[in-house]
């Protein structure tokens, strides 16, 4: 059985470490990887992203099955790892010390 939708199977490598249910989750995961690790994960869901938005589109948010959940779950991380990769190479903000933002309310899907 399959963990993502049908035609995303490629991409059930990433869902154990990058399916996250919120930013602080997908956060935590980008700061335990290398920067290694995290380009390896950026450079095998970006090119999926207008595909995997595409499917998304098509389907109320509000009541999306465990599978499209966990497909949207990788975009919002590919996201997250995509300022890491394109901007800061590397998994911290750079100059940032211990500085830390916590969300204190997740925005509404």
């Amino acid at each position: 059985m399959s963990a993502l939708p049908e035609g995303f199977e490629d991409l059930e490598p990433w869902v154990a470490d990058w399916a996250r249910p919120t930013r602080a989750e997908r956060y935590e995961a980008r700061l335990s990887k290398t920067y290694d690790e995290l380009a390896e994960f950026y450079d095998a869901i970006a090119p999926r992203a207008e595909e995997a938005i595409a499917h998304l589109d098509g389907l109320d948010l509000a009541a999306l099955g465990d599978d499209d959940a966990r497909l949207m779950q990788l975009l919002h991380s590919m996201i997250l790892v995509s300022y890491a990769v394109n901007v800061f190479q590397q998994p911290r903000i750079p100059d940032s010390g211990s500085a830390f933002f916590d969300m204190v309310h997740e925005p509404a899907v």
